[in-house]
């Protein structure tokens, strides 16, 4: 009995994963990059919130300011929601052009992901400390969007 439980497991798992691509192969590319982007936010603004619990300092300054600013709560979140929208756009511009638009999608922001970290480890007047949770967020944003777009863009429509 115990041999048969986790191949059952395995089948059950590998056919609701497989539903859930179909549901995302049917679904319009910018309906998936609002769910995603909507996700990503959330996400990303538990692990701000997680940080500033932790006693991480949540003040950052521009490039060119002469002190730091209060981040506000809620601002990893509106980050995420605007450069998505960005994301979006690429994705549906993919969709329609690109010959591999989910390869071409994923290259593109995996490459904009990591150009991103520039700007908080550049971030003058902020402890080491908030510079660290600047990155880590543009990587768990990244981590929660792009697969998902990705994978819906794997799916030509027909």
């Amino acid at each position: 009995m115990s041999v048969t439980s986790p191949q059952t497991q395995t089948v059950q798992s590998s056919s609701s994963s497989s539903s859930s691509l179909r549901s995302l192969a049917g679904r319009p590319v910018w309906l998936v990059g609002i769910a995603a982007m909507l996700a990503g936010a959330v996400v990303t603004e538990v692990f701000a919130l997680v940080a500033r619990a932790a006693g991480v300092p949540m003040s950052a300054a521009s490039p060119g300011a002469t002190e730091a600013a209060d981040i506000p709560v809620g601002g990893f979140a509106g980050g995420v929601l605007f450069w998505s929208l960005a994301g979006i756009v690429l994705a549906m511009a993919l969709a329609r052009w690109a010959k591999r638009p989910a390869r071409t999608f994923t290259v593109a922001t995996v490459v904009l992901t990591v150009l991103s970290l520039a700007g908080p480890a550049a971030a003058p007047h902020t402890a080491v400390s908030t510079q660290i949770v600047l990155a880590v967020s543009h990587l768990v944003a990244a981590a929660v969007i792009i697969p998902v777009l990705a994978r819906r863009l794997a799916h030509r429509d027909r």
